[in-house]
């Protein structure tokens, strides 16, 4: 088997590359920065290319090589409007033509509030924020496509490689001994995945075939609040400044200055009704769901921002 991973420098990316590596996967890592990808992979027999995806053609080259495409592309909030549609658009063009299978990495966005329960697959999705209607828009444009194709859907990554994350942000921070930030109320519970738990996962959905367009939750390991993940990194570091809250405010007011902040505010929402979803029905159909304990995953993301 053959597969081409879109976005193969980012933090699922990348575990993605190097889960089907373990697998014996011949891989294609798809990726503007050349040497990013040099540098993530050179000690691994992967195939590089270096391309935009906003260009079909060079997809599509790259796809000539593949069985499965993973999409697993990320892109500036502020720049999902214009540009995500036009994405999905060359990724569906490109699996038609090379008679390929998809597998695309989501988010949570779509399914909008949560209401206190488990969110399923089966949960409506009623997003009430701008960036939650274009990854509904995107699904139902992958959908009709008529590919063969299946939809994973994560909560927020962390994992050595995953940068510009809320956790990587305070994590970084701490690395470095410098005053860290936590974004949100502390003491709510929330659900993080450990982005080589969420490869694992999303790549035995692939090994087994599972392209019949159906929607797949990939939950974290378990719900943390703030100051449980700051006490577990504490512990692992030695870390001993105060660690201080980002209010919706505060992101509100950076807004002003930052396009990338202002896109944020919307999102706030997920830190004060945070999304938890449900993984029964991987568990009946696929099997056990990889969750490393969070005390183990953060260690080797602290060590990683080291390396």
């Amino acid at each position: 088997m053959k597969a081409l991973v879109l976005g193969a420098t980012g933090g699922m990316g990348s575990a993605i590359v190097y889960e089907l590596l373990e697998r014996g996967v011949e891989v294609t890592a798809f990726a503007r920065n050349l040497e990013k990808l040099n540098k993530l992979f050179k000690n691994h027999q992967v195939r590089l290319v270096q391309g935009d995806v906003f260009n079909e053609e060079q997809i599509s080259r790259a796809a000539e090589y593949a069985d499965i495409v993973f999409h697993s592309i990320n892109i500036p909030y502020q720049e999902w409007e214009d540009k995500q549609p036009i994405l999905m658009k060359n990724i569906l063009n490109t699996v038609k033509k090379t008679r390929t299978k998809l597998v695309i990495v989501d988010n949570i966005y779509a399914y909008g509030r949560n209401l206190g329960t488990l969110v399923a697959e089966t949960t409506r999705k009623d997003p009430h924020t701008k960036k939650g209607k274009i990854r509904l828009e995107l699904n139902s444009m992958a959908k009709d496509s008529g590919v063969p194709m299946l939809i994973a859907h994560f909560p927020d990554f962390y994992g050595p490689h995953a940068e510009n994350t809320l956790l990587d942000y305070m994590f970084q921070a701490i690395m470095k001994d410098k005053k860290a930030q936590f974004v949100g109320d502390q003491t709510i519970p929330r659900e993080y995945i450990y982005t080589p738990d969420g490869a694992k996962a999303v790549c035995e959905l692939a090994m087994q075939d599972r392209f019949e367009g159906g929607h797949w939750n990939i939950p974290g390991t378990s719900t943390i609040t703030g100051k449980e993940i700051i006490e577990l990194v504490r512990e692992l570091t030695g870390y001993e400044k105060k660690v201080s809250t980002v209010s919706k405010n505060m992101i509100r007011l950076l807004g002003v200055f930052d396009p990338g902040m202002r896109e944020m505010v919307e999102m706030f929402y997920l830190n004060e009704d945070p999304v938890v979803l449900d993984g029964g029905k991987y568990e009946r159909e696929i099997g056990h769901i990889p969750r490393t304990p969070y005390k183990e995953g953060f260690q080797k993301t602290l060590e990683s921002i080291t390396q």
